[in-house]
C-alpha cells in the first residue's frame, strides 16, 4: 500500500484518507480522549446546545467515534471527493447553522478561518502560537491544555532506564581484562552511546506498532502515545532519526559493531512485525537481543566472546525474558481475562513456563561452573577457585526471582527490577569484586 499512496494522494486528500479508510479499522474505544474537553461538551449539552461533530477525517471515522461517544447530535466527515477541511469546513458549519451564531472547538492553524466567523473559539491543546493568533481575535476564548509536559513525555518514550541493558556492552571490556586501555573504554563507551540510539528508536517504534495493544494492558496504556499525551508524528519523526544517530556514531567503531548493530535493527524488527505473537519464540528472540548486545561490546573493541560467556547469556537471558511473560499471565489471570493481546500466550501456560524459565536459568549457573575448570579460565584468572563463590549468588537470585514472580510481587519488566532491587545490586558488586580479586590484581 505504501507504494500505492502516491497514486490515492494524486486524485486530492479526500481520496487519499478515503482508500486509507477502507483498508484501516480502528478501535474507537480505545482511543485517548481529552477528559476535559468531553465534560465541556456534556455540561454543553445540558445546557440544551446543539453539538455537531465536524471532521476532516473520513466518514466512516467520523461516524464511529460519534456513534462511540453519543453525545452529538449530527455529524459530518471528509468523503471520498469531499475534504471538510478549512474553508470546505466553514461552508458546513454555516449550512448548518445558518444565520445563528456558533462556537468551535478546534486545536490547528486551518481552524484559523473558522474561528474569525465564529462568536467563541475553544482552543484543545493547541501550541503557544496558535493560542496567541486566538487571543488577538475579538471573541471569547476558552482554552483547554493538553496532558503533561511533551519534553517529559518524549524522554519518558525513549524509555532511558531501559539503557541499563546496554551496559552488557562492556562485558566484553571487563572479562578481557581492559578496563585499564583507555582506547578500549572510549571505544566501548561509542558503542553504548550507539546502542543505546538504536535502542530507544526501536522503543519508540514497538510503542507506535503496538498501540492497540497497549491500550488495553493495564500499565501500558499510560505511555506517552498509547495515553495520547504524545503525537505519534513525534514518534514517526524521531524513530528513524535516532537510528541514524546511532549509525553515525558507530562509524567511529570498527565495521563489524556496524554490521551488528544493523543485524540487531533487523532482529528488533522481525520481532516487533511478526516474531512477538509466536510462543516461545518470542522469549528466544528476546535472549538473542540480549546477547547480541554482548557480541557488539566485543566488536566494538575488537576481542572474540567466548563460547561459555554466549551460551552463558543465552541461558540467563531466556530465563529473564520467559519471567517477563510470566509475570503478565500472572497480572492478567489475576484481572480475569485469559490471554494477553498480540501474544501467543494463555493463562493456562503459566506452569509450563515457570518450569522453562526456572531450568534455563539454572543451565546459566551450570555453564559458569563449567567455565571455571576451562583451560582458558586457567590462564584469564591467578585464582579461578574465587570464582567458584559466584556460584551461589547466582542460584540465588535466579530462584529469588522466580519466587517473586510466583508471589505476583515482580515488576514485569524484570531490568527494572534488578535496577531498583539492593539485593540484586548486592549481588552485582559481589561478583564483581569476586571476579577482580580472581585476576590476582589486589595482591
Amino acid at each position: 500500500y505504501l507504494f500505492l499512496m502516491p497514486f490515492w494522494l494524486l486524485k486530492g486528500k479526500a481520496n487519499f484518507k478515503h482508500q486509507i479508510a477502507e483498508r484501516v479499522e480502528l478501535r474507537i474505544d480505545l482511543l485517548p480522549y481529552n477528559q476535559k474537553l468531553l465534560a465541556l461538551l456534556a455540561s454543553q449539552k445540558q445546557q440544551g446546545k446543539r453539538l455537531v461533530l465536524i471532521s476532516a477525517s473520513n466518514n466512516k471515522f467520523v461516524e464511529q467515534l460519534a456513534n462511540h461517544l453519543g453525545v452529538f447530535d449530527s455529524w459530518v466527515g471528509s468523503s471520498a471527493t469531499d475534504n471538510m477541511k478549512g474553508a470546505r469546513k466553514l461552508e458546513k458549519i454555516r449550512e448548518i447553522s445558518g444565520d445563528s451564531d456558533f462556537e468551535y472547538a478546534g486545536n490547528e492553524q486551518a481552524d484559523l478561518a473558522i474561528w474569525k466567523q465564529a462568536n467563541g473559539a475553544i482552543v484543545v491543546n493547541g501550541s503557544n502560537r496558535l493560542k496567541a493568533k486566538v487571543a488577538g481575535m475579538s471573541l471569547a476564548v476558552t482554552t483547554i491544555a493538553g496532558t503533561g509536559d511533551k519534553v517529559s513525555q518524549f524522554v519518558q518514550a525513549l524509555r532511558i532506564h531501559q539503557w541499563a541493558k546496554n551496559l552488557l556492552l562492556f562485558l566484553p571490556l571487563i572479562l578481557s581484562h581492559q578496563v585499564g586501555n583507555v582506547g578500549a573504554i572510549m571505544a566501548a563507551l561509542a558503542g553504548y552511546v550507539s546502542f543505546s540510539f538504536c535502542a530507544s528508536s526501536v522503543y519508540l517504534l514497538n510503542d507506535l506498532l503496538d498501540l492497540e495493544h497497549d491500550r488495553q494492558h493495564s500499565s501500558k496504556r499510560l505511555r506517552p502515545f498509547a495515553s495520547g499525551n504524545l503525537s505519534i508524528s513525534i514518534g514517526l519523526i524521531a524513530s528513524p532519526l535516532l537510528l541514524v544517530l546511532a549509525l553515525v556514531m558507530a562509524t567511529v567503531l570498527p565495521l563489524e559493531f556496524i554490521l551488528i548493530i544493523c543485524g540487531y535493527y533487523f532482529l528488533t524488527m522481525l520481532y516487533s512485525f511478526l516474531l512477538k505473537a509466536f510462543a516461545i519464540v518470542d522469549v528466544i528472540l528476546l535472549a538473542c537481543l540480549y546477547t547480541t548486545r554482548i557480541i557488539a561490546g566485543a566488536a566494538a573493541i575488537s576481542v572474540v566472546p567466548t563460547f561459555w560467556l554466549l551460551a552463558f547469556s543465552m541461558f540467563l537471558f531466556m530465563s529473564l525474558a520467559i519471567v517477563k511473560r510470566f509475570t503478565e499471565l500472572n497480572n492478567l489471570q489475576n484481572s480475569d481475562s485469559t490471554q494477553p493481546a498480540g501474544r501467543g500466550y494463555q493463562a493456562g501456560d503459566l506452569d509450563i513456563l515457570s518450569m522453562l524459565g526456572s531450568a534455563s536459568g539454572f543451565m546459566a549457573v551450570l555453564v559458569f561452573a563449567l567455565y571455571i575448570n576451562a583451560e582458558e579460565t586457567q590462564v584469564l584468572y591467578e585464582t579461578p577457585e574465587l570464582l567458584w563463590f559466584i556460584c551461589p549468588l547466582l542460584l540465588y537470585t535466579v530462584s529469588r526471582i522466580w519466587l517473586l514472580a510466583h508471589r505476583g510481587v515482580l515488576d514485569e519488566d524484570p531490568v527494572v527490577f534488578a535496577i531498583t532491587d539492593r539485593s540484586s545490586q548486592f549481588v552485582v558488586v559481589a561478583c564483581g569484586l569476586l571476579l577482580w580479586a580472581a585476576t590476582g590484581n589486589w595482591l
